[in-house]
């Protein structure tokens, strides 16, 4: 265990993501508030950026169906793993995290790299805390993809979510390898893949975040971030820049919530928007070709 600027935290031994299948990207690190933060950097260096955001419980791993088509494609991709999931630095305290910090975190990330974004693809949690740092950093971004996520405003993401909050509060341990291989309906998960979900997370002291983050949506008036979202709406409801949603609108928990961005952002008014059927809430997982290649094809266009 060790400590920085006050947060006690775990470190995932390395041994754990060898021989991870489909992913063969060496890792590098950025300093976040003295936490290592593990981020994937794959593709021409010259290249026009693209970030890619995971959400929970997963990590960078979730982009390997992506990252390839994208890189052949010419496009450098930048996938971080969020503090506490993949190889990032996991604080051990589930207090140490807060939507605010989180987005801190990232926001730091992308300022340290100091590159304006062609596009991205925001999914889960990674949209969440996409759609702030897009808010606050509008100069940072050309064009936005999002995929089954959204920006509640204090208002109930229905009883899909609320399944999920309480299934995340009350399993003895969150086998996310069997979360994934369950909740992808388009396609069955390797042993190998399954094993590298569970790779991050070798017991429960490396899993605060895991456990922390559903609690952290804000889905009552009463939760931290709501009036943060408001204000990032202030900004999304004038962002001008293309804005383009590609959903699986069979996810029992987010698959609603795509009209929640297009009718609210003048940038994705008459956009080719594109749902995937089959498909759940991993839609990285069940439609990740799909999915980049329609974005290779949008952003030529």
């Amino acid at each position: 265990m060790t400590t920085a600027s006050g947060i006690e935290f775990v470190r995932t031994p390395e041994e754990r993501f060898e021989d991870l299948p489909g992913f063969p990207y060496e890792p590098r690190y950025l300093d976040v508030d003295g936490l290592r933060m593990a981020y994937v950097d794959a593709g021409p260096s010259e290249g026009p950026a693209i970030l890619l955001l995971h959400g929970e419980p997963t990590w960078s791993y979730l982009y390997r169906r992506m990252i390839p088509l994208l890189v052949d494609a010419g496009y450098r991709c930048i996938a971080p793993d969020l503090i506490g999931f993949g190889r990032s630095d996991k604080p051990i305290h589930r207090s140490d995290y807060t939507y605010a910090r989180h987005v801190a975190w990232v926001e730091s990330f992308v300022d340290q790299l100091g590159i304006t974004f062609r596009s991205t693809f925001f999914q889960d949690w990674g949209g969440l805390i996409g759609l702030r740092v897009v808010a606050d950093r509008p100069d940072a971004f050309e064009t936005v993809v999002a995929g089954n996520t959204g920006l509640p405003v204090g208002q109930s993401a229905g009883p899909g979510f609320d399944m999920w909050l309480e299934m995340s509060q009350t399993m003895d341990f969150i086998d996310c390898g069997a979360l994934l291989q369950g909740a992808t309906n388009a396609r069955d998960l390797t042993e190998g893949e399954v094993e590298a979900y569970r790779a991050p997370f070798p017991d429960e002291s490396y899993m605060a975040g895991a456990r922390e983050f559903p609690v952290l949506v804000p889905v009552t008036p009463e939760h931290g971030g709501v009036e943060e979202n408001i204000a990032a709406w202030g900004v999304l409801s004038q962002w001008s820049k293309p804005f383009l949603t590609l959903w699986c609108p069979d996810d029992p928990v987010l698959g609603g919530f795509a009209h929640a961005l297009i009718d609210n952002i003048p940038g994705a008014k008459d956009q080719p928007h594109q749902t995937f059927s089959p498909g759940g809430h991993f839609i990285q997982d069940d439609r990740g070709e799909d999915v980049a290649a329609t974005m290779v094809a949008w952003l030529a266009g």
